[in-house]
C-alpha cells in the first residue's frame, strides 16, 4: 500500500505540544519547587487515575494526527506519474477500517442486526413492510434469535481479556516498583539474579502499591487502568460484527465517530491554550513588571476585550474567518484543509479572546514579586530587566500557568460543543462532539426517538471533561504555593 504522508496545521501543533510538554518536563527537573508540586500530585490516588483516562485520550488524538493520502491504482498497462486520493486518512482510520467502511443505509440501534425504521421489502411471499436486515451488524448471524447470545459471550470474553492484561500490568508494575526499591540493582545481570532468587516477584511491592506505600500513586493508575480495558476491550471485541453504538441518519457508525472526535476536542483544548499562554504571559508579566504607562495601556486593552460579551465575538470572527475560506477555495487541496483551517481559526479566536483572565492574575502576581527583596536586590546591582524576568519573575510563576493550563482545557472543550451546536463551532464535515450533539437534537424529535448518538456523545464528553476536571483540582492543590 503506497501512500503520501500529510502534515497538517493541526498535525504541527499537536506535536509541537508534545514537545513543549516534555520540555516543561525537563525544566521542572531544575526547580527544587516545583519538583516537589509533582511530587505531591504523583502521591495523589485520583490525580493519577484521572491522568491515565487523559492518556487514553491523548493516544487516540495522537493516532488521528498522522495523516496520509492513499495513492490511487493507475491503469492497466499505464505508468503514470502518481496520483493520490483527495480523501486524507489517519492512522486511527486505518485501525478503524472495518467502522469506517461499515456504512448502513440509515438509523440502527446499539448491538442491532436491522435497521431502526420499517420498509417496503420485496419477499417471495409478497410486498410486506419489515426492518430490513443490516448488511454489517449482525450479519454473521444466521439465526437472530443467536443475538443476546453472542453479544454476552463475546463481551465476557472481552472481560476476560481486560482481567488477563490487567493482571499482567500489574505483575510488570510490581517489579519495576521492586526494581526501583532496591538500591543494589545497577544491570540487567542484577535484575535477573534478583528474579531468581524471587526478591522482586515477592509480595511485598504488590502489597505496597495497593496499601499505596509507593512515591507514584500507581494504585489510582491501576484502578483507573482496569476500568477502561473493561470498558475498551469488550467494545473493541463486539464493534468488529456490530454497531455497538449504533449508527446515525447517514448509516455511519456512532462509536467511530466519537473516536473521531477525540482529536476535535483535544486541538480545541490544546491549541488553544498554546495560542492563549504567550499572550497571556508576556502581557501579565510586562504589566506587573513595568507598571506605569505600559501596565495602564494593557489594563486598557484586556479590559475593553473582556467587556466585549464572548460569544457574539467569537461568533462574528468565525463568520468572518469563514468568508475568507469560502471566497479563496484554491487555497486548499483537500476537504481535510479546510476543515482544518476553520479549526485552527477557532483555535485561535477562542486563544485571543481568552488571556484576559490569566493576564490578570500573572499581573497582581508580578506586582507582588517586583517588592521582594532579592528582586530588587538583583535591580540595584544593575541587572538586566529581561534577565530579572526570564530568572526570577517567570520561574515563579509557572504554578499559575500550569493550574491554567489544566483548569483551562475542560472549558474550551464545553465551549467547541457549544459552539458547534449554535453553528458557529467546528465545519460541519469534521467529526465532534458539538456536531454530533447537534445532529442528534433533531433525531430526538422522531418517533421513535434516536437517543443513542447524543447519549453515546454525552458520556464521553462527560468522561473527558471530568478527568480535566478531577486532574486540575488536584494540579491546584499541588502547585498551590501556601502547600509546600
Amino acid at each position: 500500500m503506497s501512500f503520501l504522508p500529510v502534515m497538517l496545521w493541526s498535525d504541527a501543533l499537536i506535536w509541537l505540544l508534545v514537545l513543549v510538554a516534555l520540555g516543561l518536563g525537563w525544566f521542572s527537573r531544575r526547580s527544587p519547587s516545583l519538583c516537589r508540586s509533582w511530587g505531591r500530585l504523583g502521591k495523589n490516588a485520583v490525580a493519577m487515575g484521572a491522568a491515565t483516562v487523559l492518556c487514553a485520550f491523548l493516544l487516540v488524538g495522537l493516532l488521528d494526527s498522522l495523516h496520509y493520502r492513499l495513492r490511487l491504482p493507475s491503469a492497466p498497462g499505464q505508468q503514470a506519474e502518481a496520483i493520490y486520493s483527495v480523501e486524507v486518512l489517519s492512522v486511527l482510520d486505518y485501525l478503524l477500517k472495518d467502522l469506517r467502511d461499515g456504512h448502513e443505509k440509515t438509523y440502527s440501534a446499539p448491538f442491532a442486526s436491522r435497521l431502526y425504521a420499517k420498509e417496503t421489502l420485496e419477499t417471495p411471499e409478497g410486498t410486506v413492510r419489515d426492518f430490513p436486515r443490516l448488511k454489517y451488524g449482525g450479519a454473521h448471524l444466521k439465526d437472530e434469535s443467536a443475538l443476546m447470545g453472542d453479544v454476552m459471550k463475546r463481551g465476557l470474553y472481552g472481560v476476560f481479556d481486560a482481567l488477563l492484561v490487567w493482571m499482567h500490568a500489574f505483575i510488570f508494575l510490581g517489579i519495576g516498583v521492586g526494581i526501583n526499591q532496591r538500591k543494589n540493582i545497577h544491570s540487567l545481570m542484577d535484575v535477573w539474579s534478583s528474579i531468581k532468587r524471587k526478591e522482586i516477584l515477592g509480595r511485598e511491592s504488590r502489597r505496597a502499591i495497593l496499601r499505596g506505600e509507593t512515591a507514584i500513586a500507581w494504585r489510582g493508575v491501576l484502578l483507573a487502568l482496569g476500568g477502561l480495558l473493561i470498558v475498551f476491550l469488550p467494545l473493541a471485541l463486539l464493534s468488529g460484527d456490530y454497531h455497538v453504538f449504533g449508527t446515525d441518519k447517514v448509516g455511519q457508525d456512532v462509536f467511530y465517530q466519537i473516536l473521531k472526535s477525540v482529536r476535535t476536542a483535544l486541538v480545541i483544548g490544546l491549541v488553544t491554550t498554546l495560542v492563549t499562554l504567550p499572550v497571556a504571559i508576556s502581557l501579565g508579566i510586562l504589566a506587573g513588571y513595568f507598571r506605569g504607562w505600559v501596565d495602564d495601556a494593557i489594563q486598557y486593552l484586556y479590559t475593553t476585550l473582556s467587556s466585549i460579551p464572548g460569544v457574539l465575538l467569537i461568533a462574528a470572527s468565525v463568520l468572518m474567518m469563514q468568508v475568507i475560506i469560502d471566497t479563496h477555495p484554491q487555497w486548499f487541496s483537500s476537504a481535510a484543509e479546510r476543515a482544518d483551517l476553520r479549526l485552527l481559526a477557532l483555535c485561535f479566536i477562542l486563544g485571543l479572546t481568552g488571556w484576559p483572565s490569566l493576564c490578570r492574575l500573572l499581573r497582581g502576581e508580578t506586582l507582588k514579586l517586583r517588592e521582594l527583596e532579592y528582586i530588587q536586590a538583583a535591580q540595584a546591582f544593575g541587572v538586566a530587566d529581561l534577565a530579572i524576568l526570564r530568572r526570577h519573575i517567570l520561574p515563579n510563576l509557572m504554578h499559575i500557568v500550569i493550574i491554567a493550563l489544566v483548569m483551562d482545557f475542560s472549558g474550551l472543550v464545553l465551549a467547541e460543543a457549544v459552539l458547534s451546536y449554535v453553528g458557529i463551532g467546528v465545519d460541519p464535515t469534521m467529526i465532534s462532539f458539538g456536531t454530533m450533539i447537534n445532529s442528534a437534537r433533531m433525531e430526538l424529535s422522531r418517533e421513535p426517538a434516536v437517543w443513542w448518538s447524543l447519549v453515546s456523545a454525552f458520556i464521553f464528553m462527560f468522561t473527558l471533561v471530568l478527568a480535566a476536571n478531577l486532574l486540575a483540582d488536584a494540579v491546584r492543590d499541588a502547585f498551590d504555593p501556601r502547600m509546600g
